[in-house]
């Protein structure tokens, strides 16, 4: 049985950083690409960052480039969302979630996926 389960969520101040984390099990970890997603009050939710199996390629939206490192340790077979620079519209649920296939950035595309982590950002 496939998990992944979030944490390290919680209350910060704007400006503050925060680090995710992503524990993985029942899956050949390095085998699949890990992303984070968002999901804010009343909206959709959205792709936040992206990485391959080996680790060596990421992916980021507009709106977190530069601010938020996506990374991995297949030997702990966790993923990591390090968000530097918060910002009040950062507030969301954050989910990880699996996926065999490269490219596809839509959450249909994700084969696996996290309960989420709620990441408040206070101004």
């Amino acid at each position: 049985q496939v998990q992944l389960v979030e944490s390290g969520g919680g209350l910060v101040q704007a400006g503050d950083s925060l680090t995710l984390s992503c524990a993985a099990s029942g899956l050949t970890f390095s085998s699949y690409h890990i992303g984070w997603f968002r999901q804010a009050p009343g909206k959709e939710r959205e792709f936040a960052a992206r990485i391959s199996g080996h680790g060596r390629v990421t992916y980021y939206a507009d709106s977190v480039k530069g601010r938020f490192t996506i990374s991995r340790d297949n030997a702990k077979n966790t993923g990591y969302l390090q968000m530097n620079r918060l910002k009040s519209e950062d507030t969301a649920v954050y989910y990880c979630a699996a996926t065999a296939t490269w490219g596809d950035v839509r959450a249909a595309a994700f084969d696996y996926w996290g309960q989420g982590t709620q990441v408040t950002v206070s101004s």
